[in-house]
């Protein structure tokens, strides 16, 4: 199986394309990848972004091997210009699943996309109807223009995101209060997915769910049956941590 990651790098490879490798080969995926930015992290947030020039993107992406691919995971892009360029390989193949993190923030701190890329990515990338979306509460607000997403507004809020005619929407809310939920809206309706909180922390918890959402698409899961797979693994992972 064949996944293709486009995104930021991390040094350290906890998050970003670096995260993708590491997620895809514990599926047995096979990970092409285009670099939109090269980013310097620590553990203090993003001290570094340099997106690649327009016309380097463009080539990376011709590059990638669509027709063999089985799905796509898109992370964080720096501008409006990486946005469209994404967006258009994706409507030359409308037929290939791609999981979209909408990272607009590191998790430790410090931006990943402008305001003209979050703007593109809500108008352009996230309506597409191959796009499994996976914002966090923030990230979905934004989206929405809404001030705040709670429980009791997550349903309302991923069928919302999802009626923009993507193929489905996962809201993820591991910032909520007590235990977390994440709200997912496809064809079939809203479900809402909650276990109780693990302790501890990781870094790259929304790229290691959008990698391994993708690989279980890529699989051919059904989206309800690939995300309880992919929230598995992640548990999994935060377990050991």
């Amino acid at each position: 199986m064949i996944v293709l990651s486009i995104g930021t790098t991390h040094p350290w490879n906890v998050a970003g394309i670096g995260r993708d490798l590491v997620v895809g080969a514990e599926f047995g995926a096979r990970v092409f990848s285009a670099v939109a930015a090269v980013s310097a992290q620590d553990g203090r947030g993003v001290t570094a972004l340099h997106p690649v020039p327009p016309n380097v993107l463009d080539a990376q992406l011709t590059a990638l091997p669509w027709d063999a691919a089985a799905a796509v995971r898109v992370g964080a892009l720096p501008t409006a210009t990486a946005v469209q360029a994404v967006t258009k390989s994706l409507r030359a193949h409308p037929w290939l699943i791609a999981v979209v993190d909408p990272v607009f923030t590191a998790s430790r701190g410090g931006t990943l996309s402008d305001s003209a890329a979050r703007h593109a990515l809500r108008d352009q990338l996230g309506s597409l109807a191959s796009v499994v979306l996976t914002p966090n509460l923030e990230e979905a607000a934004f989206l929405l223009a809404r001030e705040k997403i709670d429980r009791s507004s997550l349903a309302e809020s991923a069928l919302a995101l999802h009626r923009r005619g993507l193929a489905a929407a996962l809201i993820k809310g591991g910032h909520l209060e007590d235990d977390p939920a994440d709200a997912l809206a496809a064809a079939g309706g809203v479900e809402i997915f909650s276990e109780p909180r693990i302790a501890g922390a990781m870094h790259g918890i929304g790229c290691t769910l959008a990698m391994a959402l993708a690989c279980e698409l890529g699989a051919g899961k059904p989206v309800a049956q690939a995300v309880r797979g992919a929230r598995a693994y992640v548990r999994a992972q935060l377990a050991r941590h």
